[in-house]
This record gives structure tokens, C-alpha cells and sequence, in this order.
């Protein structure tokens, strides 16, 4: 994980791009990974953990009515909070987590390990859906970030 931050870091520099984040399920696992770099001061501008609904609606500014009906797990939610994180932050690359990091909280149509992760550079979104294996919380927390690292590793190409 720390290798690729670093590289990540390092061509955010190169291409003089922010990043910011707005992390759900991951609970600034993301955002601790980038801060952990040296260096990272010149490219990170924000990180927000909106855990609850409450602060994806008060911070984030999603839609009351998108949460209730699609979920707060769900591609539009992600794809919402990622448009409004690089809004708030008007950051050259954004990045969102919604998901299900278990071990409760699953259902048969929205299991634990299910994650939308969206990333937007430019006027560019992508989101895109993962199930991972339950192998419990810290798990999933785990995967997601370093599929989130090279979702945009991917982007800085």
C-alpha cells in the first residue's frame, strides 16, 4: 500500500493535482494512507469521513431522497459524493467510499464486503461496484483502499 501511495503521491506532484477524499466504510483508513507519505502535504487537500447518513446529507450535500431510495451503499450515492467532495475541495482528482464493511449490516441484495468506489478527474466519473470476500472488517477496510489506490494510480496515467 505504501509503495503505491508514494507513487501516487509522487506523479500528483509531477502533474501538480490535488486530491481529496470523501470516505465512508473505510472510516479514513484512505485518507490516513495518503497522509502517511512525506510530502503528501502538497497534494492531499481533504479528507472527510461521512460515516452516517446524516453527515453525507449535512456535509456532502446528498439528497435525503437518493439515500432513502437507493441506499447509502449504492452507485448513486457514491457518484454524488464524489461530485460534491471535489466541489467542496476543487480538487484536480476525487475519490469516494461507500460500502459494507460488516460484519452486520449485509443483506442478499447488499452483502458485506459490497463497495462503490467513485473517482472523478476533470469532469470525468467513474464508479464503480466490488464485492469482496467477507474475511471480516478490517478486511474489506483493507482491500478497498488498495483498490481505491489503484483505481487512481490508473487515473494519473
Amino acid at each position: 500500500m505504501n509503495l503505491i501511495c508514494k507513487k501516487i503521491v509522487s506523479k500528483l506532484i509531477k502533474k501538480k493535482l490535488k486530491i481529496s477524499i470523501a470516505e465512508s466504510c473505510t472510516g479514513g483508513l484512505l485518507s490516513s494512507a495518503f497522509t502517511s507519505i512525506s510530502g503528501s502535504s502538497k497534494v492531499f487537500n481533504l479528507g472527510l469521513v461521512t460515516y452516517s447518513n446524516e453527515s453525507k446529507i449535512k456535509v456532502l450535500k446528498i439528497s435525503k431522497t437518493i439515500i432513502k431510495k437507493y441506499g447509502a451503499v449504492s452507485k448513486h450515492v457514491c457518484s454524488d459524493m464524489v461530485k460534491n467532495v471535489s466541489k467542496i475541495s476543487n480538487a484536480g482528482i476525487s475519490i469516494s467510499v461507500t460500502g459494507i464493511a460488516g460484519p452486520s449490516g449485509g443483506t442478499k441484495k447488499k452483502p458485506v464486503g459490497l463497495v462503490f468506489v467513485g473517482i472523478k478527474k476533470g469532469n470525468k466519473i467513474n464508479v464503480n461496484k466490488y464485492v469482496f470476500k467477507n474475511r471480516g472488517r478490517l478486511y474489506i477496510q483493507k482491500a478497498t483502499v488498495t483498490k481505491c489506490l489503484r483505481l487512481v494510480l490508473g487515473a494519473l496515467k
